[in-house]
């Protein structure tokens, strides 16, 4: 099954509590932030407890991310040489606004792979987009680096550099959104959507969740442990969407068994498009624990 990225959930390297006990919530992706969560004082105590966690502690089921720091610096140099060592994780690199951004940090990350005699290019990136340079050159970046598993969006950098804020509705997000999101798609890659700030505000994160999944989102990052349930659900497939997608597999079996090359579901034809939604749902619903033989599927590994 392919990885999924419903839940970012950021951690601070510097708290040591949290990168502890990070893998006992139920989130799919677990972020340690090196970057604008940790004062510059702590910056070097940030990266080796984020280093001895990963080198010493079990995460299961959890794809693991570390934001660096601006790899122009020697913070951000360092942060590079000390998650490519572990072998372990994904480098996401903070503030992108060109493809030059990737393709520079890519440089180090492959200087640090041979320096510790790790296969050059099996470090994954992700890449953020936090400003009105870096979502207009969405495109660019999305396709700058065959390590890129994904683009996000930093709404907080992003608005302040449009001089606005941030909206209930969030119709000032709404432009970068679909150029992170197209970008994503064109490149075949993930298009993870920003935080929810107001941890408080359940009603608000569930709208603005449902809002990014119609969008066509893989998923959200959080910033709070108790907001991960609440994007799980809204990314959870409906008892409808369940059957309706069984019943596209069940008739492509059906087409098959028959040797026939037409295939149909209640009078409509079944082309490539429905097929990839049909198992991207079952997918969802699989890592929410649903067990499709309930619904007449027939569950696999």
């Amino acid at each position: 099954m392919k990885q999924l990225r419903r839940t970012m959930l950021y951690v601070p390297g510097n708290n040591a509590g949290m990168v502890r006990d990070a893998g006992i919530y139920r989130s799919d992706c677990i972020m340690f932030d090196l970057e604008d969560s940790v004062s510059v004082s702590e910056k070097d105590s940030a990266r080796f407890l984020v280093f001895q966690a990963l080198t010493s502690l079990s995460y299961p089921g959890k794809e693991l991310v570390v934001r660096i720091n601006d790899p122009r610096g020697r913070i951000g140099r360092d942060d590079i040489e000390a998650v490519v060592c572990c072998g372990k994780a994904v480098i996401r690199l903070p503030k992108a606004e060109s493809a030059r951004d990737v393709l520079d940090c890519e440089e180090l990350i492959a200087a640090a792979e041979k320096k510790y005699r790790r296969p050059v290019g099996s470090t994954p990136m992700m890449a953020a987009v936090e400003s009105a340079a870096g979502v207009l050159n969405a495109k660019e970046i999305a396709f700058s680096s065959k390590r890129l598993t994904g683009i996000a969006l930093g709404a907080e950098d992003y608005v302040t550099d449009l001089r606005t804020t941030r909206s209930p509705e969030g119709i000032e997000l709404l432009f970068a959104r679909s150029m992170v999101l197209l970008a994503a798609r064109s490149a075949g890659i993930d298009a993870i959507d920003t935080v929810y700030s107001e941890v408080n505000n359940e009603e608000g994160l569930r709208k603005e969740t449902a809002l990014i999944r119609q969008l066509g989102f893989d998923g959200k990052s959080v910033i709070n442990p108790r907001q991960i349930k609440i994007v799980h659900e809204i990314f959870t497939p409906s008892e409808r969407e369940i059957k309706n997608a069984l019943a596209v597999i069940g008739a492509i079996k059906e087409a098959g068994a028959r040797g026939s090359a037409v295939i149909a579901l209640n009078g409509k034809m079944i082309d490539k498009p429905v097929v990839t939604r049909a198992e991207r749902l079952l997918d969802l619903a699989r890592a929410a624990g649903i067990q499709l033989e309930l619904y007449g599927g027939e569950e696999t590994a």
